[in-house]
């Protein structure tokens, strides 16, 4: 810590503040304290304090307060029972101090240890190019087959560190957010914590997209008071009514998390204004469970009663619940002054498995969400002992299956199989047996043939047809969309590559041997680089297959058992960073790395950064440091996957160097409308511009300028005023999203 930021520490005040958090620890657990737990939740205490006494957190705090923090939110916000809190009190010990696991394993038995262990981040060495955190990810998931309070302790951990992120550097910052959006918010979204899901992406957002974040934040305050107002206004007929038909029931209006908002915003082109449902009405009825249903039914024909319910908008998880144990009525109705409004309605029950998720299902044992969860969790159990053991490819496949909703599909026999929304007809046939799958050569649904392709909808029967000469293609996995049916077919794929490079390997083998060139690494690399493939199965399998003919081997250079390619084979790439070469100059716009030198670098065609954009480097394999933008698409999965070879970027200040930058504009075609543009670029500006196209389509036009500027602000005011030109509509950067 720098002599600027050292702050004068009051050991008693300290005292007090831990003190005091400890006691709220225990105010929380009190429903759920045994006989003994108390004494055991000391000792925990006790020993996280011991081994953790000379510690600070970043924020300057003792380290003891980050421990207490992560149980509190296990024992309020999760309902974690003592065996959890201490195994949170004690999550950090066995990686950052003195204490082993056979200390926790004699002081509070095999289970506590398990888990700590669960919670230990990996360490050691990977293969290169295989993430740490895909690694982590994957172990931590290994233990949920044993304990599921390992990843609900782990998410608390990381909802703690999200929510005190502030006194992080700007590159750590990005780091933990982005892995948070990537991998722990659609992880708790998984296990019923929509709570958790929704501040995890929302702080997410305030990290990764500040200015965004901000302006939603403040116009859902500004709009506040006007929102509860039209609450109070729908809610009072319906209140009368459901107190006449003898329910008791509480009213709740709640926003749309920031970052639904802004998905919404982005996904359908639209302004904050313009989002009709920023807010939802819950309904939680008090019922006791053989009624509950009957009574969420009651609510739902009152409210039809009073509003026009939008019939494409029903959702009923009463019947059907979800995966992950959740369980309501959703409806959006036509409310005062012509808006939308979403009602979901549910029972006490109901709401708390939908607010604590796998955590409230110890309370309501015999709840059918729990034999869901089991499931599922056996799923991800076979995914993980699956020998197709890339652990950045599971991790995506997994992901497919964390974000999707959950179609309904029926067996011949009338067996109900759960998939999620957009799985075809040879994810089903996975989904029933992978033997199954690998042999599907078709299915019927409802009766009636569809190919392995076809899309599934909720309710529909299917019947797999299979033929035992079928096997495994390498397109399947474009039908696919279940993590299992991935899982499985990669796997089939790569053993066949096996079978058939041995074949490849021994043909290039003679091929050599009658070259007279030796069969080493530098001449299967000298291939590799000449047909552009990533490794040397590929390269014998194409052989095998035919691809690849080994005659051609002739076109080679021998020297002395060595080859070489005579011809090296050129790539044309117009690529932004290259259209702008010519003008670049030399490369001191940016300095780079922990103490921002001046190093060679390549603008990332992905999102073509200019001076003033937030950026990042990448230190890639082959090209060097690539920048990219911090809001680039693909940033969140590098910096998730990838964060060691993330570097700090930043750039200085060089007026006279020009920038390629892309502009698209749509705009009502009027005649002279070009000349009103290229004019404001042109004389208004001092701007170079490269090139312009606009298409006209029934009166209105869509152009793209390509423009040379000097950074960001340059760029906003030359937008600006584009924006100001009569007839325009809209005017935006192109950004590669």
């Amino acid at each position: 810590m720098s002599d600027s930021s050292i702050t004068v520490i009051n050991p008693e005040a300290e005292k007090d503040q831990i003190l005091k958090a400890y006691r709220a620890l225990l105010r929380a657990l009190r429903p759920s304290l045994g006989k003994g737990d108390k004494k055991m939740i000391r000792e925990a205490f006790d020993m996280a304090m011991e081994a953790h006494k000379d510690m600070r957190r970043k924020t300057g705090e003792p380290y003891i307060l980050h421990p207490l923090a992560v149980a509190q939110i296990c024992a309020e916000e999760i309902g974690l029972g003592p065996l959890a809190i201490v195994c949170a009190l004690l999550h950090d010990t066995v990686e950052d101090t003195h204490l082993t696991l056979d200390d926790l394993k004699n002081a509070f038995g095999e289970k506590a240890a398990s888990i700590v262990d669960g919670l230990t981040k990996i360490s050691g060495v990977f293969d290169k190019g295989t993430s740490l955190q895909a690694e982590n990810f994957r172990k931590m998931l290994l233990t949920l087959s044993d304990d599921v309070r390992v990843i609900l302790i782990k998410l608390a951990d990381r909802l703690h560190n999200m929510r005190t992120l502030d006194s992080m550097p700007r590159d750590k910052q990005l780091k933990i957010a982005s892995e948070t959006a990537y991998l722990y918010a659609p992880l708790a979204h998984r296990l019923g914590l929509y709570s958790f899901k929704t501040e995890l992406e929302d702080l997410s957002l305030k990290y990764t997209e500040p200015d965004i974040y901000n302006d939603i934040f403040s116009k859902i305050q500004q709009t506040k008071r006007e929102r509860n107002r039209f609450i109070n206004e729908f809610t009072e007929p319906i209140k009368e009514e459901l107190t006449k038909q003898g329910l008791i029931f509480d009213i709740k209006g709640r926003s749309k998390s920031i970052n639904s908002i802004w998905s919404k915003m982005k996904r359908q082109g639209v302004s904050f204004e313009e989002i009709y449902d920023l807010f939802a009405i819950r309904i939680i009825i008090d019922s006791d469970e053989e009624n509950e249903k009957a009574a969420c039914w009651k609510a739902y024909s009152v409210i039809t009663d009073f509003y026009h319910p939008n019939p494409d908008r029903l959702r009923d998880w009463i019947s059907t619940p979800k995966a992950n144990g959740y369980e309501s009525l959703h409806t959006t109705v036509m409310g005062p002054n012509g808006k939308w409004v979403e009602v979901q309605i549910r029972s006490r029950r109901m709401d708390e498995i939908a607010e604590k998720g796998y955590a409230a299902h110890w309370k309501y044992k015999e709840s059918a969400a729990e034999s869901a969860l089991d499931e599922w969790i056996s799923k991800i159990r076979e995914l993980l002992e699956s020998p197709e053991s890339n652990a950045l490819d599971f991790i995506d496949d997994f992901k497919l299956n964390l974000f999707s909703d959950e179609i309904f599909i029926f067996t011949p026999s009338g067996d109900m199989k759960t998939l999620p929304s957009g799985a075809t007809a040879l994810d089903f046939a996975f989904e029933i047996h992978s033997d199954l799958g690998s042999k599907c050569i078709g299915a019927k649904v409802n009766h009636k043939l569809v190919p392995l392709s076809h899309k599934l909808r909720s309710g529909d029967q299917v019947e797999i047809l299979t033929s035992n000469k079928q096997t495994p293609k390498e397109d399947w996995l474009a039908y696919v969309v279940t993590a299992k049916a991935k899982s499985k077919i990669k796997t089939a794929l790569k053993d066949e590559k096996k079978r058939f490079g041995e074949d490849g390997k021994e043909a290039l083998m003679r091929k050599f041997r009658h070259l007279k060139v030796d069969f080493n690494n530098e001449n299967i690399n000298e291939l590799l680089a000449h047909y552009k493939i990533p490794s040397s199965l590929e390269l014998f399998y194409r052989i095998a297959k035919g691809v690849i003919d080994v005659q051609d081997l002739k076109d080679f250079v021998n020297e002395k058992g060595v080859l070489k390619a005579k011809t090296p084979v050129r790539i044309e790439t117009h690529s932004l960073e290259q259209m702008v070469k010519n003008i670049r100059g030399s490369s001191d716009m940016l300095v780079i790395g922990e103490n921002l030198d001046k190093i060679d670098y390549k603008l990332s065609p992905c999102c073509s950064p200019i001076p003033g954009d937030d950026v990042f480097g990448f230190i890639t394999i082959h090209d060097g440091i690539k920048i990219h933008r911090t809001n680039c698409p693909n940033a969140i999965q590098l910096m998730s996957n990838y964060a060691y070879r993330i570097v700090k970027a930043k750039w200085t200040n060089q007026q006279q160097i020009a920038f390629l930058a892309g502009v698209r504009m749509t705009g009502i075609d009027e005649v002279g409308v070009v000349n009103k543009i290229s004019k404001v670029i042109s004389s208004e500006l001092k701007v170079n511009m490269r090139s312009i196209s606009i298409d006209s389509n029934d009166g209105i036009f869509e152009g793209t300028i390509m423009l040379f500027v000097h950074d960001t602000h340059h760029l906003d005011k030359l937008i600006q005023k584009l924006r100001e030109i009569h007839g325009i509509l809209t005017v935006s950067r192109i950004d590669g999203r």
